[in-house]
């Protein structure tokens, strides 16, 4: 008996000394918010078994992307390139960095992340998962320009972040990969299906004249072509999530693709942007050269140049472009900016 009174004893004061790791914590799963204008037509969202939605992972990402602790002097954080007024992209043709370093890339616009098939993210597709993307810009020497053992070192010291990554991840010993896999669940959150063509697809809106000719136009081979690239309406993700050369230069200073495969068939090749919210991400392409939204019509009107690479897409490339008139110039940006989601850049829950 009194063994056995001891052994109780013991496991008491064991239990009594547990971490919520001990006793069986774990975090909140969050079920994604999956839009019906993307049930109703493409695939399930792309999820790491690694990497689950929680709610404590998500409120950590949210503040980790937020937090100029990430930048080397504690100026700049995720948000200071990804706004969530501009759909999470910022309305530069390339980014300042901490030092007053100007990139060579755009930003690109961050939202329904999780339906990126092909798992190659930035414009050269050098990330090969949402994780792997937000260890580049903490230590990109023209970004937030740190060190992620300083990064760590910090977040460790902070009176906060040690207990949320405890809520988060059941350790309060925080790691690059940890911190990384934070930001990404915040990332994946941020879904954008609400515009006025949304509504239209659902039957709650409808189109004037000039939208409804703007879409024919777009799928249209004869006229804008558009849709092999940049989707459709059983495509609501507005892009194909593959990378092209769609005409922009005869020579090129930056390979795109080509410079992460190393074969010169990919050169020039950068990957399709979605169309959604094109309200917002001004200026546009891969380095940011069109400032508005007629320039880029224009390009693939009458402005393609040829090249070795070129799209086999760019049908018309012989004739500068599609050779849109100006109506169905002004009827395609009716259409496209019926793409654009209010609620997306307004939502309490992306913002800071």
């Amino acid at each position: 008996m009194r063994t056995t009174l001891a052994l109780i004893s013991v496991l008491a004061i064991v239990a009594f000394g547990c971490s919520d790791e001990d006793v069986g914590y774990e975090p909140t799963p969050l079920p994604l918010n999956i839009p019906q204008i993307f049930s109703d037509n493409i695939i399930s969202p792309v999820i790491p078994t690694d990497n689950p939605l929680t709610v404590e992972g998500v409120a950590l990402g949210k503040r980790l992307f937020f937090d100029t602790i990430l930048s080397g002097d504690g100026t700049q954080s995720c948000a200071s390139c990804h706004s969530p007024q501009n759909a999470f992209t910022d309305n530069t043709p390339t980014s300042d960095g901490i030092d007053g370093n100007f990139g060579i890339r755009n930003s690109m616009p961050l939202f329904n992340l999780a339906w990126n098939y092909g798992e190659r993210f930035t414009w050269d597709g050098k990330e090969l998962s949402l994780e792997r993307q937000a260890i580049e810009p903490v230590q990109n020497p023209i970004e937030l320009h740190s060190d992620w053992n300083d990064v760590v070192t910090r977040l460790q010291a902070h009176p906060e972040y040690p207990e949320l990554f405890e809520s988060a991840f059941k350790t309060s010993t925080i790691t690059k990969e940890l911190a990384t896999k934070a930001i990404a669940q915040f990332e994946r959150t941020l879904i954008s299906a609400n515009s006025k063509f949304d509504k239209y697809s659902l039957g709650e809106a409808t189109l004037t004249e000039n939208e409804l000719n703007g879409l024919n136009v777009f799928m249209d081979e004869a006229r804008g072509d558009c849709f092999h690239c940049h989707g459709s309406p059983n495509n609501p993700l507005w892009t194909d999530n593959i990378f092209h050369n769609n005409g922009l230069d005869a020579t090129f200073t930056d390979l795109g693709l080509g410079g992460v495969t190393g074969d010169p068939s990919d050169n020039g090749k950068f990957k399709s942007p979605s169309l959604r919210n094109l309200a917002y991400t001004a200026p546009y392409m891969h380095d940011g050269r069109f400032a508005t939204l007629d320039e880029v019509i224009n390009h693939y009107s009458e402005g393609l140049n040829n090249s070795p690479t070129i799209d086999p897409l760019m049908k018309k490339v012989d004739q500068g472009g599609v050779q849109l008139t100006e109506q169905d110039k002004a009827d395609l940006k009716a259409f496209l900016l019926t793409l654009s989601d209010p609620s997306f850049i307004n939502n309490p829950s992306f913002q800071n």
